[in-house]
């Protein structure tokens, strides 16, 4: 069974168990195990960190229930907090994996540029007091497309094979006080986009030209770049699978970014 999940990050230690069971993971399974009355364990096909936001986490688990799909959803919805919710459920081939199956993962980071703070926002966005420039950050994200080593872009506690992702698109767009950044990439490394976020923001204010990026990805060094940003504006919209699967590519959710 294939779940697409949806969460306010706020609230957890990350996507992955632990034995605070303050997790996305251990919140799911308590529910699935509820809804089932069987031990349940799952497999997401990307982990988020503590703070970070998904709307579509994709989830897929093994089970001898047979439910029909509305029935997955609202079961296992009954008994999960306010700000988890599965949002569609797909039976699909046993081949399928979310993690192995996916052709590339996407995530927005949605910013405040504002004088004070966010308030309704606190924890859904990221800040900064000081003007961006849009055409240098373009510029900046440009140099980062391709396939590149972006060690400069790893925590240092990433558990990644290789440094070696690809890039396939980072677009930006303004609308009002709010920026919307979205990247998709094959894969992506521990705190990659943050600390790519941290970046472009140095760049965006003018504390560094455009050209600066090319430089940081150059070093391969972490401490070439700039401080890691913080998690709160940080979204994952999910991956992409091949339409044979038949995995919804949105959900709702995404309606409500800027």
């Amino acid at each position: 069974m294939v779940l697409g999940v949806s969460y306010n990050g706020q609230n957890y230690q990350g996507w992955q168990s632990q034995l605070s069971g303050q997790t996305v993971q251990d919140k799911l399974e308590k529910a699935l195990g509820t809804f089932t009355a069987q031990r349940v364990s799952t497999l997401c096909a990307g982990r988020t960190d503590a703070g970070v936001h998904a709307l579509m986490q994709v989830v897929h688990f093994d089970t001898d229930r047979e439910r029909d799909s509305y029935s997955w959803v609202r079961g296992t919805n009954a008994n999960l907090p306010r700000d988890i919710a599965v949002q569609w459920a797909v039976l699909t081939s046993s081949d399928f994996h979310c993690r192995a199956c996916a052709t590339s993962r996407r995530y927005a980071y949605v910013l405040l540029e504002s004088q004070v703070r966010p308030s309704v926002e606190a924890g859904r966005v990221g800040w900064t007091f000081r003007p961006l420039n849009l055409d240098a950050m373009r510029k900046a994200a440009e140099i980062l497309l391709g396939e590149h080593d972006f060690s400069s872009f790893r925590a240092s506690q990433c558990q990644a094979l290789s440094p070696i992702k690809t890039i396939l698109d980072i677009s930006l767009h303004q609308r009002g006080a709010y920026w919307r950044i979205e990247f998709e990439a094959n894969a992506f490394l521990h705190h990659m986009i943050r600390n790519i976020m941290g970046c472009l923001v140095q760049i965006g204010q003018g504390s560094k030209p455009p050209e600066w990026m090319a430089e940081v990805l150059a070093a391969r060094d972490r401490k070439a770049a700039a401080p890691t940003f913080s998690p709160d504006g940080l979204y994952f919209l999910g991956p992409r699978y091949d339409p044979k699967w038949g995995i919804p590519e949105r959900t709702p959710a995404y309606d409500g970014l800027p």
